[in-house]
């Protein structure tokens, strides 16, 4: 065999590898994308309940003896009065058949807990209908709500036969109407899965990262400034970078137990609060910021500094007004995706008290808070079945912030890239 032969008997072989290798490749790609779609279709397809929900249709007498309240009464009188059994009442004239206290009970329990105050309120705002009916519509229990949505009806095992007759019958007599689910993205947290919501944990996430970018920001560039352009090169500052390059490796829950010894425990701020979720945050994502600034500083073209200096500029002069802008698209890149990673984090938040139960909306950094991971975490350890549908719907809406946010970094970079 001759030389010839044995060349092209090489390259044969190099081509078939790389054949493979390319094949491999392919393979991995095509099977993340088909990891990725089975797993947002799934999201999606458990979520989909979520966005609806079931009313049922009431004939409420707004009757004085019912209420327990005089035929002229007052504002504060009407605050007090019985609105829970005037809920009952409503739902039981429609079924008068209806004799036994259990079955009663259980007709009762079809309508939501928040019935009750949904028609003190209805009443409240308008004294003059006291003594008279009208026709109101609320919320069904979580459990009748499952029901209606589910195609298979023996699977809801919640509700009891004569329960499932009711439901039917109201379905029947058009006292059930299918509505968007408003308080998904209304209300706050609650131990009622009809009426949870994620507002309240939008809101905590929106504050908390308000702190850490306000904090991280600054406080990232600065160092990566100092570090690249200012710092001399020893020991010492050899030192630093190694410590935050590693600080960048360190799990996550290492900063919740730092935020809780230094932040909460020492200096006394408020547990559960998002100023103390920002600064563990901010502890979090500096490294990441730190050292997305550095390349994107090293990335221009030293003769941009060169030109800068030679035309007398400063060497202050030169980083803050060629340097830095040129570097920002990379800044703003990297401080993206850092405050993204943040986002949907739990662990450190879970060390500060953020996993508590909050219902009301905060309406401050020092109010009791929790954020949109920490609602899914609390979510998904419910046992009640609805709150399976809940959680996949605030997944997806924290999946919609990251997409956002990770969309927001590509378009920076690709509006404010330059090309040297």
């Amino acid at each position: 065999m001759n030389n010839t032969e044995l060349i092209k008997k090489g390259l044969a072989k190099r081509y078939r590898r790389e054949k493979r290798f390319r094949a491999y490749g392919l393979m991995a790609i095509l099977a993340g994308f088909i990891f990725l779609f089975v797993l947002v279709t799934d999201i999606v397809i458990k979520a989909t309940p979520a966005f609806t929900q079931h009313w049922i249709k009431l004939e409420v007498n707004f009757n004085p003896e019912i209420l327990d309240v005089g035929k002229k009464a007052g504002i504060d009188e009407l605050k007090q009065a019985n609105y829970n059994l005037l809920a009952k009442k409503s739902i039981r004239s429609l079924f008068p058949e209806v004799k036994k206290r259990r079955d009663k009970s259980k007709l009762a329990a079809m309508l939501s807990s928040s019935a009750e105050y949904q028609l003190r309120d209805m009443l409240l705002a308008e004294p003059y209908l006291l003594g008279q009916q009208q026709t109101v519509w609320v919320l069904a229990d979580d459990d009748v709500d499952t029901y209606y949505k589910t195609d298979d009806k023996s699977k809801a095992v919640r509700l009891n036969d004569k329960q499932k007759i009711w439901a039917d019958t109201l379905a029947a007599d058009g006292r059930v109407s299918k509505r968007l689910n408003t308080t998904l993205f209304t209300n706050g947290d609650s131990r009622e899965p009809e009426q949870a919501g994620i507002r309240g944990a939008a809101t905590g996430s929106f504050y908390t990262i308000l702190v850490t970018l306000l904090l991280s920001f600054p406080l990232g560039v600065a160092a990566a400034i100092y570090l690249e352009e200012f710092a001399p090169r020893n020991r010492w500052v050899d030192l630093i970078e190694v410590n935050i390059n590693n600080l960048a490796a360190v799990p996550s829950i290492v900063f919740g137990l730092l935020g809780l010894a230094v932040f909460i425990n020492y200096f006394g701020l408020p547990r559960s609060a998002p100023l103390v979720g920002g600064l563990v945050l901010t502890l979090m994502t500096l490294p990441t910021i730190i050292i997305a600034s550095r390349s994107a500083i090293k990335a221009v073209p030293p003769s941009i500094r060169q030109a800068a200096l030679g035309i007398g500029a400063s060497r202050t002069q030169t980083v803050f007004q060629h340097v830095l802008p040129l570097a920002m698209p990379g800044i703003l890149t990297g401080t993206i995706i850092g405050l993204a990673q943040a986002l949907g984090e739990t662990a450190p938040l879970l060390m500060i008290g953020m996993v508590a139960f909050i219902v009301d909306i905060p309406h401050g950094f020092l109010d009791s808070a929790t954020v949109l991971p920490v609602q899914i975490y609390l979510w998904a350890d419910s046992p009640e079945r609805a709150f399976v549908a809940k959680t996949s719907a605030a997944i997806l809406v924290l999946l919609l912030f990251l997409v956002v946010m990770n969309g927001l970094a590509v378009l920076l970079r690709k509006k404010f890239e330059r090309r040297w």
